[in-house]
């Protein structure tokens, strides 16, 4: 199961901030942003990223339909890391 454009509280520091709605999230668990363009600068990873830190999730896919052959790039954030 997904849902789109699910909107997801943003805390910072165990304080709620604001709020995010990325284009999917699968099965409670997995965060999805889709992109369409030429090329995917490194700061589209560490927005993803940011936004699994404040979401309090682990799993991200950044997906970009904009090239010739899909880039799909599966991203892991953890307390520990």
């Amino acid at each position: 199961p997904y849902k789109r454009e699910k909107e997801l509280s943003v805390s910072y520091k165990n304080e709620v901030v604001g709020s995010y709605r990325p284009d999917f999230v699968i099965e409670d668990k997995v965060i999805v942003e889709l992109k369409a363009v030429e090329f995917m600068p490194k700061s589209y990873e560490t927005q993803l990223i940011h936004y699994l830190k404040t979401t309090n999730y682990q799993i991200g896919l950044l997906v970009n339909f904009g090239t010739p052959r899909i880039q799909i790039r599966r991203l892991v954030w953890s307390k520990s890391a």
